[in-house]
């Protein structure tokens, strides 16, 4: 048998990270469903009224009403991830040549441009890591966004708040991460950044700029 292309090597992971998006996006459905509280602070931006004491039900019902208003958000964004670049100041010339940096992978979700004008999105996405091994993300993203005077273009700054799992870390278990994001683009098409910052002051950690674009199709 023929060895597979690197092309044909990239087609059946972005086909399997569709699949992948897809099956983490539904799980996030039926949690979210079922009162189980968003993996950020999130809940914070949403108001439903007077509360009653009891941290859990609190955190619940905020998640199930964050989660409402954005699914009801008309259109579904799809993600298209392919470049992760690792700082060149952290790691070194043979650590870099070692890494994957196109970070090849897709997903799906949904946006909600509220009434205070930020950007509000719910997302699953499956990319290739820095080892060719599958990474998994599911969670929240709040922008602020400021338009550039009359052009149509907007810079978007923020942060997001999602589980992870990779096979790294914990044995693919997934871990809550939160990290910085910011973003320049149309309501319909969007260049998107995230940033893994140093965890520490040693090198060889951390310092990782993730770029994606979102599209959103009504």
């Amino acid at each position: 048998m023929k060895a597979a292309t690197p092309a044909r090597k990239r087609l059946r992971f972005m086909a399997a990270s569709a699949g992948c998006a897809l099956s983490a996006l539904t799980a996030a459905n039926i949690l979210l469903a079922q009162g189980i509280p968003a993996p950020s602070s999130a809940a914070s931006l949403v108001d439903p009224g007077p509360r009653e004491s009891g941290g859990v039900s609190e955190g619940a019902d905020s998640a199930k009403a964050t989660y409402a208003r954005i699914s009801e958000a008309r259109g579904w964004d799809v993600y298209l991830s392919g470049y992760a670049r690792h700082g060149r100041r952290t790691y070194s010339r043979e650590q870099i040549g070692e890494f994957n940096e196109q970070a090849w992978g897709v997903g799906f979700g949904k946006t909600l441009r509220n009434a205070q004008g930020s950007d509000e999105s719910l997302f699953a996405l499956a990319i290739s890591d820095s080892h060719w091994q599958p990474q998994l993300m599911a969670g929240y993203v709040h922008e602020w966004i400021w338009p550039i005077a009359r052009t149509g273009v907007e810079v978007g700054l923020g942060y997001t708040a999602m589980l992870v799992s990779r096979q790294d870390f914990f044995g693919g278990f997934p871990f809550p991460v939160a990290l910085p994001a910011a973003s320049i683009g149309t309501q319909k098409a969007r260049l998107m950044a995230a940033y893994v910052p140093r965890i520490s002051k040693n090198k060889g950690n951390g310092d990782v700029l993730l770029l994606l674009g979102r599209f959103t199709f009504d």
